[in-house]
């Protein structure tokens, strides 16, 4: 474990195992592999401890808000797997039965979900839809990073999401006005935590969402 917090000492933040570490090393790997033959992430970002603390690590802190006890979670958009293949491998390796389900119309990107999966033995299903055309969905978190503005998410979930527990979105520089303005028109209760990896961003848990 110290060779891997000496390369990548960010992780020693999120107080994941070492067997997590592992296969958040193999995604890494497999994101860099597959990123010369379609676009998964910015070919900025393709640097090693850029793609471990501003895609992994920065997905890993919402596990805090998830109840990995609920039978499973949505991730909105997923694309490259952020923050669903994250969840789903520390879900594997804490144990946990929760399935993550992943929503990513792409046909590319949804098919290396899933190579990504059956590689790492991880308990998720891939869905190659459009989210908003998926209606009546029951489920315990739903996540959503680099997906849409927050005022379309929020319609999402009201109309598309029969039953869920709580929705975690992640904010951006502008966050606050964005956040501001929402709760004119919207209803919510909401907790923040201030990321770990970008002192402008944070991460809003939201519950109990009414159209005001």
């Amino acid at each position: 474990m110290d060779d891997l917090i000496k390369k990548y000492p960010l992780l020693d933040s999120i107080k994941v195992s070492r067997e997590t570490c592992l296969d958040f090393s193999k995604f890494l790997s497999m994101i860099k592999e597959k990123n010369d033959k379609i676009n998964l992430i910015s070919k900025k970002d393709t640097i090693n401890n850029v793609i471990m603390d501003r895609h992994i690590i920065d997905c890993a802190q919402i596990i805090d808000f998830i109840d990995l006890n609920c039978n499973t979670t949505y991730d909105l958009g997923s694309g490259s797997g952020f923050p669903g293949i994250v969840t789903a491998i520390i879900a594997k390796n804490e144990k946990k039965k929760i399935k993550v389900n992943l929503c990513e119309k792409s046909y590319h990107k949804a098919a290396f979900l899933k190579t990504v999966s059956k590689e790492l033995n991880l308990n998720t299903e891939i869905f190659q839809k459009d989210i908003f055309k998926i209606k009546k969905i029951k489920t315990g978190t739903i996540m959503a990073r680099a997906f849409k503005p927050l005022t379309e998410i929020l319609d999402l979930v009201c109309n598309n999401f029969e039953e869920y527990k709580n929705l975690i979105v992640f904010m951006g520089k502008s966050g606050e006005k964005i956040l501001e303005k929402n709760l004119k028109e919207w209803d919510f209760k909401f907790e923040k935590k201030k990321s770990i990896t970008s002192q402008e961003s944070f991460l809003l848990n939201i519950t109990n969402i009414k159209k005001k």
